[in-house]
């Protein structure tokens, strides 16, 4: 199931993509906030995250798809989709991850929306969520481009703080404290961001008197 975007090509990840994928998780900057700078063992890459992506695509619950530049033919990243195992609803994870060279471009989105268009229009799922620290500004801008909204902070390790008006509601000590926020995209937020995206490149016409 590949994909293409103005900039990208988006294919599931090959068993060929480990030396790119060991490389990219070696970057401390870009492990900042998933393992505190500390890169992921080739094994790991090799006999898990790669397997268990292509299997996840075979039966419909999401995978892995590497992002490459259209122009020049150069691995840039990855998004990645994933359905919650013990999950009673009719959702999807969202992750993404690039080289930190190319940060700043709108890559990240660019990636994200495609496949959270696949999410809903191809694998069906009502609901779409991604998580980051509270620090990670920038993965929360790329939340907040896709049109997604905080639907919840965790903070200490279990309490939970349910936000629907964003992570403005929160009180300056719970926003010092948060750890992680949850964002959500669900399906009819999804539809009426299409409808106004459409609209924009399609204005109604005025047909004379």
């Amino acid at each position: 199931m590949n994909v293409e975007t103005r900039r990208l090509r988006l294919r599931p990840v090959e068993p060929t993509d480990v030396d790119a994928l060991v490389y990219l998780d070696s970057d401390p900057e870009v492990m900042r906030f998933v393992s505190g700078g500390r890169p992921t063992p080739r094994a790991q890459i090799s006999d898990w995250v790669i397997p268990r992506a292509r299997a996840e695509l075979r039966t419909g619950r999401g995978g892995m798809w590497v992002a490459i530049d259209l122009r020049y033919q150069s691995f840039l990243g990855w998004v990645l989709l994933r359905a919650p195992r013990h999950s009673q609803r009719s959702e999807m994870e969202l992750s993404y991850r690039l080289r930190r060279d190319t940060w700043g471009r709108g890559l990240a989105t660019e990636a994200s929306r495609a496949v959270v268009g696949l999410a809903f229009d191809r694998l069906h799922t009502e609901r779409v969520f991604a998580s980051t620290t509270l620090r990670n500004s920038a993965s929360r801008r790329v939340m907040e481009k896709l049109g997604m909204r905080v639907s919840s902070v965790r903070a200490g390790g279990t309490s939970q703080f349910w936000t629907p008006g964003g992570i403005d509601d929160l009180d300056h000590g719970n926003r010092e404290h948060a750890g992680e926020l949850e964002y959500e995209l669900l399906i009819h937020h999804w539809a009426a961001l299409i409808m106004q995206a459409n609209a924009r490149h399609h204005p109604p016409v005025d047909l004379p008197a």
